[in-house]
């Protein structure tokens, strides 16, 4: 369970990191979609964060048991 846990954080930074190639590659092109692709790469992001944070906390409980 905690494997898994720790490659869907990782699928959140794939997803930021694309979201960021996005973004430079339509800024000049289409303005609406690079701002798509901001919203995208801060909540994946944060999502990352989130993520990793309560699988420590998960694990943590885990040892304490």
């Amino acid at each position: 369970m905690i494997k898994i846990l720790k490659y869907t954080e990782y699928l959140y930074l794939i997803v930021a990191f694309f979201s960021l190639y996005r973004i430079f590659t339509d800024w000049n092109v289409d303005r609406n979609s690079a701002y798509l692709f901001c919203f995208f790469a801060v909540v994946s992001t944060g999502m990352f964060f989130f993520r990793r944070n309560y699988r420590k906390k998960f694990e943590q409980r885990k040892q304490d048991n």
